[in-house]
């Protein structure tokens, strides 16, 4: 007879959840024993590690749009158990875009305040001309708000667009946009699964303040090859894959292009010769995606990952003045993870990344061209060590080499006469080691508590800061849960932009001589509720955070080719705080979600450098201060075949300055009156509140080969003219031609929009 389940020996069951429909790794799947209340949740990688008493067990294992599956098991011994989950035959109905692994996992998780999405679901959603994005899925959740009409800036819990930490397979990526904002970098077809913590950040995650976005390409299939991809009203998608070896290695290849300028340099021949004619600016985008992964043996697998991305803008002119505008992303990755053993497994990375920026323009005999650019090489190991089934180690450090390209000028005529360059570079060098535990007190208490160290150089200038994490949930019954979060993080780099400027000025700037890293603590605590019988997860969370050494630029500051640029800086605090509340639904024929958030974000500059500070000191709204921001997702299968969609979203509107009045100054000779705008504080103003209805159906057909769908989608369906910006419009009188008043006037980007993509796969 069998001792009590607490004496009896105990082994560890590990291995991995994959797709069985392409065998890619599923991160966050469950692998739980119900009879003993206990499971795990697999890691980025698709690896689990269970610890388990000797004897029978009954396993479930589950993840999201997959059929779960469950196993027997006779355990006497420490083994390896990998399982492959079928894609649910009903996949349109039975999937939605919610956390980590299910509802009951995302209420007994101590994580808070994060957020899980698959490509597979955002495909559901509809998107902007058709192609799908899964920045602006994220843009549906509490807490994110986005940066406006026609932009994919994250800006979450008060943050700023540049305190997002973006990650590629371990990789930092630092513009993770293209056409201006409108799309990011990252292409559907070769994600796997993308994470995004808001709050209670893990200890192994760092260097930005407000949110980490963590991005997992797929694999690729190693047993078949197949060839997927889409058309769409503006690009174009093609991705490859298959196995380097059946079964022990894999590849994919992914890429995707638009095609604007095919038209519009088309338009232009037709036009070239019409008088008057402004011939259309040059436009297009493409970015390449590569992964692929070998067995080296048991115990040993190597993952090679590769982007490289770009935008292109030009403008020729007829009158000889020529314009080219160009910015992108290059990532290369190799990671190696051992198994030493079921209960401790290690990775390491060695990573290189470029973010490249560019102007260069061109007037008759005279050319000018200015560059910025930011390149990092980095390795990065981190262990996990499981000794048994309520402590979860993980340990790891980071060193990363950094370039700053501050400001590369150009500038020369064709004859030789004139030949002038400058050139700003700096060095950085930035480390961190962490360690973390989740620890599982009792069956209702569970806690997750970590520190980080984290160092900066440049020069000789030298900074460091301590960076403790700290996460806790409390079960106070089967459906009903407790948590709360804090964290500090620190920021050592710096995106100087100049929002003034009519084209986007991206220069990454190291903390260095009186420039500080920018520092934040953030403390969260919410409740979860199971209702409906597990239909339904509701959770309140409510968050404070402050930051210190915010930044921000004098006014008329100088920021390209400035080898000085530390004394354009201004720095100050900031504050936000807010309470989220979401409803998700997940079983069903309807599924989806109801968010709302209700959050203040303040900014302070006070005089400093000779400076009034900004706004004379006295406290202000940023641009992405949302009081009100609501979103409805509904996702209904209307049949097998047929799934239709449709969100609707509404933020209050953006503050912004506008000038109050206005008073005349005219010469000496009572002549040329000119009327000079009075402006109050900054962002006393708001826009026109932002509010869209989207609508979506996807449409499965068949193929007499693979497979293949048309997602036909409207992009706001009651045309709401949403703000963009706001300018003023003179009135005059019609018979004198004098000035009267001045009218604003609303410019908004997007109408009613209608697409269309056919995807395939064969």
């Amino acid at each position: 007879m069998l001792a009590p389940a607490q004496t009896r020996a105990r082994y560890t069951v590990s291995g991995y959840v994959r797709s069985g429909t392409d065998r890619s790794v599923l991160p966050g799947a469950s692998v739980a024993v119900p009879a003993l209340g206990t499971g795990v949740t697999a890691d980025s990688t698709g690896l689990y590690s269970l610890v388990l008493p000797a004897g029978r067990h009954q396993l479930v294992i589950s993840f999201i749009g997959y059929q779960s599956q469950t196993r027997d098991l006779n355990l006497t011994r420490t083994q390896r158990l990998s399982f492959s989950l079928p894609e649910s035959a009903n996949e349109l109905g039975e999937v939605t875009v919610v956390g980590s692994g299910t509802l009951e996992q995302k209420l007994q998780t101590p994580q808070m305040s994060v957020e899980r999405l698959t490509t597979k679901e955002a495909r559901l959603l509809p998107a902007l001309f058709g192609e799908v994005d899964l920045l602006k899925t994220l843009q549906l959740k509490p807490g994110v708000q986005n940066g406006g009409e026609g932009t994919s800036g994250l800006f979450v819990r008060g943050g700023s667009a540049d305190q997002n930490l973006f990650l590629l397979d371990e990789t930092v990526v630092y513009n993770p946009s293209h056409l201006f904002g409108l799309f990011s970098v990252f292409n559907p077809d070769a994600v796997q699964s993308v994470d995004l913590y808001k709050g209670g950040f893990p200890a192994q995650y760092g260097g930005r303040l407000s949110s980490v976005v963590d991005v997992k390409l797929r694999e690729g299939d190693p047993q078949k090859y197949s060839v997927s991809g889409g058309l769409g009203l503006i690009s174009s998608r093609l991705t490859v894959e298959g196995p380097i070896v059946k079964d022990k290695g894999s590849f994919i290849v992914s890429g995707r292009r638009t095609y604007f300028d095919v038209f519009t340099r088309q338009i232009n021949k037709l036009n070239e010769n019409t008088k008057g004619y402004d011939p259309i600016p040059d436009y297009y985008f493409y970015d390449f995606n590569a992964k692929a992964n070998y067995k080296l043996g048991a115990k040993d697998q190597l993952f090679l990952t590769g982007y490289y991305g770009r935008d292109v803008f030009g403008f020729n002119s007829t009158n000889g003045f020529n314009f080219d505008f160009t910015w992108g992303n290059r990532v290369g990755a190799l990671r190696w993870n051992h198994v030493f053993s079921p209960k401790l497994f290690v990775n390491t990375t060695v990573s290189a990344t470029r973010y490249q920026y560019g102007i260069a323009n061109k007037l008759d005999q005279f050319s000018f061209s200015l560059s910025s650019d930011i390149q990092d090489y980095a390795l990065r190991t981190d262990f996990e060590y499981a000794p048994n089934d309520r402590h979860v180690f993980k340990a790891g450090a980071t060193a990363t080499s950094h370039r700053f390209g501050v400001g590369r000028l150009q500038a020369g005529s064709s004859d030789g006469s004139l030949n002038i360059g400058s050139d700003v570079t700096y060095q950085g060098q930035e480390a961190s080691l962490y360690a973390s535990d989740n620890f599982k007190a009792t069956d209702k208490l569970q806690l997750e508590y970590g520190l980080r160290l984290t160092s900066f150089r440049s020069g000789t200038d030298i900074f460091g800061g301590v960076e403790p994490r700290a996460s806790a949930r409390y079960s106070l019954s089967s459906t009903t849960s407790l948590k709360a979060s804090y964290a500090q993080m620190y920021q050592y780099v710096h995106l100087v932009t100049n929002s003034g400027a009519s084209l986007p000025t991206d220069i990454w700037y190291p903390s260095r001589l009186n420039v500080k890293p920018q520092r934040s603590q953030q403390v969260a605590t919410g409740v979860s509720f199971l209702l409906g019988q597990g239909k339904y997860l509701l959770t309140n969370e409510v968050y404070y955070k402050w930051a210190r050494n915010q930044v921000d630029f004098r006014d008329g500051a100088q920021l390209f080719v400035n080898s000085d640029l530390d004394a354009e800086f201004l720095f100050g605090k900031g504050w936000a705080y807010g309470n989220e509340l979401y409803l998700e639904k997940k079983q069903g024929r309807t599924t989806g979600w109801i968010g709302y958030t209700l959050a203040w974000t303040q900014r302070n500059f006070q005089p400093q450098r000779g400076t009034t500070g900004v706004n004379n000191g006295k406290d202000f709204f940023p641009t992405y201060d949302r009081r009100h921001n609501l979103t409805v997702v509904v996702l209904h299968q209307l049949s097998p075949r047929i799934n239709l969609t449709g969100s609707f979203v509404y933020t209050s509107g953006a503050p912004t300055t506008l000038p109050g009045g206005r008073f005349l100054l005219q010469d000496i000779f009572g002549d040329n009156l000119d009327a000079v705008p009075i402006y109050p504080d900054r962002n006393t103003y708001r826009l026109a509140p932002y509010h869209r209805f989207d609508l979506g159906l996807v449409y499965k057909l068949k193929p007499r080969r693979g497979e293949s769908d048309l997602t036909f989608s409207i992009y706001n369906a009651y045309n709401r003219r949403n703000p963009y910006f706001v300018y003023f419009d003179q009135v005059r009188d019609e018979q004198t031609d004098q000035i009267t008043s001045y009218r604003a006037r609303q410019v908004s980007l997007f109408p009613v929009i209608p697409s269309m993509t056919y995807n395939f796969k064969f």
